[in-house]
């Protein structure tokens, strides 16, 4: 397979990211196998797939913690190479995965600037502005709905929702165009789901494209636009919302397949699927 860009998505020119014939492997265990996966700008991606699949590891070659075995990405167009984390976030992605990347010891206005602090001098020393970021972190979250008493409080002292609306918080702020969400509902109250899904929402709103990483369908069919499953390391399709059943969705996700209905559409109009 060439690794070349459609330049083409959902009619709309050409895409934000885009990963052609992406291959990983670790020695001998092949965990993706020719994946094609692309984000249109102010779009939200459900990427699923079952424990295993290969989703969390397509994001990582994208944002530079894996190196693929074979393939190339695309940015806006562009072939571009991502070593590292730093290479994503200076292309304008951020992540939050599932463990946050929180220090419950510090607090939440530490926490948001980590890497990126605020400082003061005072004479010859250099000394963090505590005060600017944590006046400025109450207003980072707010404009995204969220609120907090007290940004100097330990990160420790919150609740598992609450420690996600940071981290997210923190990623729509620093983000310039796209925002990954590795299974962000897990283990939250069905509260603290909705609130989340809402910041998705908002993420979107702000101008930013969103890849939604989740085995849970119910948790991001109210917000994808479009769902890309992938299984065993292969892509098994792409689905916007509109043309495809919650229930085609699970089914594909737990075998694979696609259903019958679905690949006779295929047939008849081969941009349904790519």
């Amino acid at each position: 397979m060439s690794a070349e860009p459609s330049n083409e998505i959902n009619g709309n020119g050409t895409p934000l990211v885009e990963m052609v014939d992406i291959h990983r492997s670790f020695n001998t265990v092949r965990v993706l196998q020719g994946v094609d996966f692309k984000v249109d700008h102010h779009e939200i991606v459900g990427l699923l797939g079952d424990n295993g699949a290969g989703k969390s590891t397509l994001i990582k070659v994208l944002t530079g913690v894996h190196t693929p075995s074979r393939g190339q990405i695309y940015f806006e167009g562009q072939p571009v190479t991502v070593n590292s984390p730093s290479d994503a976030r200076d292309l304008g992605i951020e992540t939050v995965y599932q463990d946050l990347a929180l220090v419950p010891l510090m607090s939440i206005a530490r926490n948001f600037w980590m890497g990126r602090e605020i400082t003061r001098r005072v004479g010859p020393l250099e000394l963090l502005d505590k005060q600017e970021m944590a006046d400025r972190t109450r207003e980072a979250l707010l404009d995204i709905g969220i609120h907090i008493r007290n940004a100097d409080h330990p990160v420790g002292t919150l609740s598992g929702g609450e420690r996600q609306s940071i981290a997210i918080g923190r990623a729509v702020y620093f983000g310039k165009k796209l925002l990954i969400l590795d299974e962000p509902t897990s283990a939250l109250s069905v509260g603290e789901t909705k609130k989340v899904l809402d910041y998705t929402k908002a993420a979107k709103e702000r101008g930013m494209s969103v890849i939604f990483i989740t085995h849970n369908i119910g948790h991001v069919h109210e917000v994808a636009d479009r769902f890309t499953i992938i299984s065993h390391g292969r892509k098994v399709g792409d689905f916007h919302k509109e043309e495809v059943s919650e229930m085609e969705v699970a089914h594909m996700v737990m075998t694979g397949e696609v259903p019958k209905r679905l690949r006779l559409e295929v047939e008849e109009d081969p941009a349904v699927i790519s």
